[in-house]
C-alpha cells in the first residue's frame, strides 16, 4: 500500500504488549552519566533489545550505527525527491539518587495500577516507544510512507553527548534537508497557564541556549586565623550574589505572542480579555511573567542558575583558588557571546575569571503557519482529540537542536498527556507514563507518518 492509497483512517489493529515492552527497556539501565562505572554493556543490551521487539522496522528500514551511541533508520518512501521527516528520540536515562524511595524500584519497569513505572517511562524511552510502534504497525500492513523518514535515536542526550549532533553532521554532509524534525518537548497537558481551561498540546517551537561557564578567583592561601579583607571564596560569592534574576532584560519571544492569542481565543471572562492584552503587548507580557516567576518568568528571560561551588581543602586553610559552576539557559533572540558580556559587566570585577565551559546558542523560531505544524496539529486531533495544539518556547536542551541550522522546521513534542505531577517525575521521583498515552501516542506518529 502506498500513501497515496492510505487515508489518514487506515484501519490499524496496534500489536498487543506496548506496556510489556517499553516495561523490557526500562529494566535496562540506560545511565548515560555512569557510563565508567556500568560500561557500555546496558547500551548494546538496549539495542539488541529494539532488534527483538521491532523486527520489521529491523527487516525493511536501512539502520545505521552513528558513534557508538547514534542509531539512524532510513525509510524510503515513494517519492525521494521530497526532502524527508526526521522522528527523534534518545534511549538514555539520567541516574537514580539513592537517598530517594520509590514506589517501584526505578528499573524494575513494573506495571501496576494503569502505568508503566520506571526511569526513563516519559523521559525518553516511552516517545521513543510510541514512535517505534507506530512504524511497526505501519510496515505490518505494507504502507510505504509518501517522504523519506529517518528515525534518529541518540543514546547520550542527557549528558550533552555527541551521537545526536554527529547523526544531524552525516545528514547534512549527505546534502539531505529534513522536511520535518520532529523531538521530545512539549505534552499534553491541562490548565497550561492560570485561568486557562482544557487540555493542551504544547509544541516547542524553540529552545532555550544551555551554557555552562565557571566564574574562578585566585587569592594568598595561609592560615585562616588571619584571613584578608576578600578571599578567593568571598571574590567568588559575591560575584554569585550579583547575579541575581534581573541580571537579563524580559524579551517576549513571538512563539509566547502566539500561545497568548490561542489561549485568548480558547478562554472567557476576565481570562479572555487578560491573555488578549497580553497578547497584543509583548512589553506587558515580559512584565507579567517576570512578576510571576518560575516558568512564565523562564520563557522571557535568560536564567541563570549557581549550581556547584568548589574550594578549599580543610577548615582552617585559606585556599588560594575557588570557582562556581553557574548554568545558563539563554533567551531566544540572545547569544553566548552577549551573554557572557553582560555577566562580567554585573559582576564588576576583574580578579574574577569568567570561563565558558558549554556553549549552547538559543534556536530560532520554527514557524506555525506552515504545512509541518499544521500536519502535527492533525496527528493531534486523532490522538487526543479534545486537545488544542498550541506553540511555546522550551527551556531545556534537546538533541534537536543540532538540527536547526540546516532544518528550520524543528519542533519538540511528545505525544502523551502529562499531569503537572507526572510532568515533575522526569528527572525525579516515581516517573510513570499511563498505558492509555502509549496506545495515544502510538496514534499520533502513525497519523503524522500517514499524511506526511
Amino acid at each position: 500500500m502506498t500513501a497515496s492509497e492510505a487515508s489518514p483512517a487506515l484501519n490499524i489493529t496496534p500489536r498487543e504488549g506496548a506496556a510489556e515492552r517499553l516495561s523490557r527497556m526500562i529494566q535496562i539501565p540506560t545511565v548515560s552519566a555512569e557510563m565508567e562505572q556500568r560500561g557500555a554493556e546496558p547500551f548494546e543490551q538496549f539495542i539488541a533489545l529494539l532488534e527483538e521487539l521491532y523486527p520489521l522496522t529491523h527487516a525493511q528500514l536501512e539502520r545505521e550505527r552513528i558513534t557508538d551511541l547514534g542509531l539512524l533508520f532510513h525509510w524510503r518512501g515513494t517519492d525521494s525527491q521530497q526532502d524527508p521527516a526526521v522522528l527523534m528520540a534518545h534511549f538514555d536515562v539520567v541516574p537514580i539518587d539513592e537517598s530517594d524511595t520509590w514506589k517501584h524500584p526505578p528499573f524494575e519497569g513494573r506495571i501496576a495500577n494503569g502505568y508503566v513505572h520506571g526511569r526513563g517511562a516519559l523521559d525518553d524511552k516511552g516517545p521513543l516507544l510510541v514512535t517505534l510502534e507506530a512504524v511497526e504497525n505501519l510496515l505490518a500492513t505494507g504502507f510505504t510512507p509518501a517522504r523519506d523518514v529517518y528515525l534518529s535515536f541518540g543514546g547520550n542526550e542527557e549528558t550533552f553527548g555527541d551521537a545526536a549532533e554527529a547523526i544531524a553532521n552525516t545528514l547534512e554532509d549527505r546534502g539531505i534537508t529534513p522536511w520535518l524534525v520532529l523531538d521530545e518537548g512539549g505534552a499534553v497537558v491541562d490548565a497550561p497557564l492560570p485561568l486557562v481551561r482544557g487540555l493542551a498540546a504544547m509544541v516547542g517551537v524553540g529552545e532555550k541556549g544551555a551554557t555552562t561557564i565557571e566564574l574562578s578567583a585566585r587569592g594568598d592561601g595561609g592560615h585562616a586565623s588571619a584571613p584578608p579583607m576578600l578571599t578567593a571564596v568571598g571574590r567568588v560569592s559575591r560575584a554569585v550574589q550579583r547575579l541575581t534574576p534581573e541580571t537579563f532584560p524580559a524579551r517576549t519571544p513571538a512563539a509566547v505572542t502566539r500561545m497568548l492569542a490561542d489561549f485568548a481565543a480558547r478562554s472567557r471572562g476576565p481570562a479572555r480579555l487578560l491573555y488578549r492584552a497580553l497578547a497584543g503587548s509583548p512589553w506587558l507580557t515580559a512584565r507579567v511573567f517576570t512578576m510571576l516567576g518560575g516558568e512564565p518568568a523562564a520563557m522571557v528571560r535568560t536564567t541563570v542558575a549557581p549550581t556547584m561551588l568548589s574550594g578549599g581543602t580543610a577548615a582552617n586553610v585559606l585556599p588560594s583558588q575557588a570557582s562556581a559552576t553557574v548554568n545558563l539557559r539563554i533567551a531566544l533572540g540572545e547569544s553566548v557571546q552577549g551573554t557572557v558580556r553582560r555577566i562580567r559587566r554585573r559582576i564588576k570585577d576583574r580578579r574574577v575569571t569568567v570561563t565558558v565551559l558549554e556553549a549552547g546558542e538559543p534556536s530560532p523560531e520554527s514557524a506555525t503557519d506552515n504545512e509541518q505544524f499544521a500536519l502535527i496539529t492533525e496527528a493531534v486531533k486523532r490522538s487526543h482529540p479534545t486537545a488544542h495544539t498550541t506553540p511555546y518556547v522550551m527551556m531545556a536542551a534537546t538533541d534537536s537542536r543540532h538540527f536547526h541550522r540546516f532544518s528550520p522546521a524543528t519542533y519538540r513534542f511528545a505525544p502523551l498527556a502529562m499531569s503537572a505531577e507526572l510532568r515533575a517525575t522526569i528527572h525525579g521521583v516515581d516517573e510513570r507514563v499511563a498505558m492509555s498515552e502509549l496506545e495515544r501516542g502510538e496514534i499520533f506518529h502513525r497519523t503524522l507518518i500517514e499524511n506526511l
